[in-house]
């Protein structure tokens, strides 16, 4: 796994540093990388016990609904779920949805509680908040509980290498269930044919994988029979590793039901910039060649039979 710095952009990594430099971090991040691989599978994908502890703090204020103060001033987002925003979109900021009510569901949740912080291998991004998971005094996982309830979204951060799964099957029984956010148009799961009003949005994408292909060091899955205006997943250079680490071939890709997460920017047509592996879930194998039809076995044919003649003069 390559391990980046985070930006803050839509919760992605960037090659700069992006916070000052703090001695710790590469060793945070190792260690971190190492928990992740040595963890069962289960215990990767279970809670957030799978992080080490970082420290406690009580919660003072709730900015958001994926945002927190704590008594001593730290600023925490809650890593790996997108609440709806107060102030979104890049170029048109509004309000999103719902953004009200789950500010007072994490007021109700972790206000005056005490909480532990759990870090992944970022500890600090670039506007100075702690990415951190959070557990409340008696357990409780504050990510797990607003996936829960349907007022947040799964989003693509370096510590979804140990809790993707959790995150995600908790992110699917409540879009199942239609609580919540899902049961709204605004956060509904996006065809690729029907992206172009979807512009400067943070989205969710399910679609067939119709081609991939490399070019110039960057790896594309495409949905459509033109890359010029179809929808197109583009992995960038320095994220290619990662995602062969964690999906295999990219070519076995072709074909498969997929389900990606990002914001959608016009790049030909709308595409979403894949960093962390984890934005894409594969939702089905791909699809299993025919095994080739025996030929007919070739007829047997009998010797010729040479006709006996009779003896002379009989």
């Amino acid at each position: 796994m390559l391990w980046l710095r985070w930006n803050g952009r839509a919760g992605w990594a960037c090659p700069k540093p992006c916070a000052p430099h703090r001695p710790t971090t590469v060793i945070s991040r190792v260690l971190f990388l190492l928990l992740a691989l040595l963890l069962p599978a289960g215990a990767r994908a279970a809670t957030p016990q799978a992080l080490p502890a970082a420290g406690t703090g009580v919660v003072k204020e709730v900015v958001t609904g994926d945002t927190l103060v704590l008594a001593d001033g730290r600023t925490v987002k809650l890593t790996g779920i997108q609440a709806p925003k107060v102030n979104a979109g890049r170029t048109r900021p509004y309000k999103w949805p719902l953004a009200d009510e789950a500010k007072k569901t994490l007021e109700a949740l972790a206000l005056g509680r005490s909480v532990t912080l759990r870090f992944g291998p970022v500890h600090q991004d670039r506007h100075d908040r702690l990415p951190a998971q959070l557990t409340r005094d008696d357990g409780l996982w504050l990510q797990g509980e607003m996936l829960a309830r349907g007022l947040a979204r799964v989003y693509a951060s370096p510590d979804l290498a140990a809790l993707g799964g959790e995150l995600y099957a908790r992110e699917s029984a409540a879009r199942a269930a239609r609580l919540g956010i899902w049961a709204l148009p605004f956060f509904a799961v996006r065809d690729p044919e029907g992206l172009g009003h979807d512009y400067d949005s943070f989205q969710i994408v399910e679609g067939r994988v119709l081609a991939v292909a490399m070019a110039k060091g960057q790896l594309y899955l495409n949905f459509g029979p033109d890359w010029r205006t179809d929808f197109t997943i583009r992995v960038p250079r320095r994220s290619v590793r990662a995602f062969r680490q964690l999906h295999g071939d990219p070519a076995k890709l072709q074909g498969t039901t997929i389900r990606v997460r990002g914001w959608i920017y016009r790049h030909n047509g709308p595409e979403i910039e894949l960093v962390h592996p984890e934005q894409l879930e594969r939702l089905e194998p791909p699809p299993v060649p025919s095994p080739p039809v025996p030929a007919p076995p070739a007829p047997i044919l009998s010797p010729p039979v040479t006709p006996m003649l009779a003896p002379a003069g009989h």
